[in-house]
């Protein structure tokens, strides 16, 4: 049950390999904002069992309702995406838009409309460009090929600096997932944009129940700015092509999968340059570890302390304290490492070797780890540095 990243060298060898039965894409430019992939198609030739989690923004983007709407019974058969435009703020005239896209993909590819999840994102505020939308999927049933995952994950990126995706059998079946998100992410009950297709036959409530988990464990346990987006959405389908698998195989593959996404949106981050991983352990509770885990990693002063290579432990310190509703903790059963190294032990450690800290600080990879001596409970969750770009890339972001 290894996971391979298929896009890691471009490995077409790989790609052709893990093609889960009757699922065909689509991607192509429309022209929304610029000549990159914009849009793109993801097909099952059957009707499948499907899941999704939305974000819980008050200000969601138009396809979300929608998609709440045409996944509540468990079904789909498509999904349709685009980037460069996240349709959100756009009142009315927004959600008739999603309406007659789907509509005209139904009628492309001789489904029904309400067996589709529409999703957007890029710039808020601004209307779809209907006529190029319009344009560009007429024909969409011949452009269909089988595959094109690495097409569709390019498709869905918008800051992101490269496309994510992730492929396994699980048995007979083949597992897919692609995702997208840079920026404007600390997930609440959803995240990003993440979408897994798969030939395994798994009832609805299962497969929502397989999510709900994993997202839990993944997507749910990244931050890069506290910002939550007005359209995350992950969703799966299963079409059962390939027949039956071991269940507990197919929930450990997608939990890791999901994981493994997670820390590649996580070392994406906007202007990141470091992947930061917070590992609280010794909590009362796991909701009291991620928390904490959350303080740490969405801290500006912790975040630049570790572009900078700052061995500034008591930025974590700090964070750690924020959690005032978390009464059981007490510094004196707290302990703090850079990695391996300890630098708070309910006391500062004596004789510290800053040098070493630095030089460790200058990784590509940083684990903070904390303990806070109240129980059995561990968290992990990732993040990232924040860099000057972080700055530039969204100072600029609607031109």
């Amino acid at each position: 049950m290894e996971i391979i990243n298929p896009l890691k060298d471009n490995n077409q060898e790989i790609l052709s390999m893990y093609l889960p039965k009757g699922f065909y894409t689509c991607s192509k430019n429309l022209g929304i904002k610029d000549e990159t992939l914009d849009f793109t198609v993801i097909y099952s030739t059957t009707l499948a069992t499907a899941a999704a989690m939305f974000t819980q923004s008050r200000f969601c983007g138009a396809p979300i309702p929608i998609g709440r709407k045409n996944v509540a019974n468990g079904r789909l058969q498509c999904f349709v995406i685009n980037s460069k435009n996240a349709n959100v703020a756009t009142g009315e005239e927004g959600i008739a838009n999603v309406k007659e896209i789907i509509h005209l993909i139904g009628e492309e590819l001789n489904i029904s409309p309400e067996d589709i999840l529409p999703s957007s994102t890029g710039v808020i505020g601004r209307q779809l460009p209907m006529e190029k939308i319009m344009k560009g999927v007429k024909g969409l049933k011949n452009q269909m090929i089988q595959g094109g995952f690495e097409k569709a994950a390019e498709a869905i990126m918008t800051t992101d600096t490269y496309p994510k995706m992730r492929v396994c059998k699980v048995g007979s079946a083949t597992l897919v997932g692609i995702a997208k998100g840079s920026g404007m992410i600390e997930p609440n009950m959803a995240t990003l944009l993440a979408y897994f297709v798969t030939d395994a036959k798994i009832p609805s409530d299962t497969l929502k129940e397989f999510l709900e988990e994993a997202v839990n464990k993944s997507f749910n346990m990244v931050s890069i700015d506290t910002d939550t987006s007005t359209s995350d959405t992950v969703a799966i389908m299963a079409n059962g092509l390939a027949g039956k698998v071991n269940f507990d195989d197919f929930r450990t593959a997608l939990t890791n999968m999901a994981i493994e996404l997670a820390k590649e949106i996580a070392r994406d981050g906007e202007g990141a340059t470091k992947l930061l991983e917070v590992i609280v352990e010794e909590a009362s509770s796991f909701a009291q570890a991620k928390k904490v885990g959350k303080k740490i990693v969405n801290s500006p002063l912790v975040k630049t302390a570790i572009f900078g290579t700052d061995p500034n432990w008591g930025r974590i310190a700090m964070a750690i304290g924020k959690c005032e509703e978390e009464v059981e903790i007490s510094p004196e059963k707290v302990s703090i490492f850079f990695g391996t190294i300890p630098v708070y032990k309910g006391k500062p450690v004596n004789d510290l070797d800053l040098e070493q800290i630095r030089k460790y600080l200058q990784g590509s990879e940083i684990t903070i780890r904390v303990s806070l001596g109240l129980g059995k409970d561990t968290a992990t969750v990732w993040g990232c540095d924040l860099s000057y770009d972080y700055v530039r890339i969204n100072g600029e972001y609607t031109t």
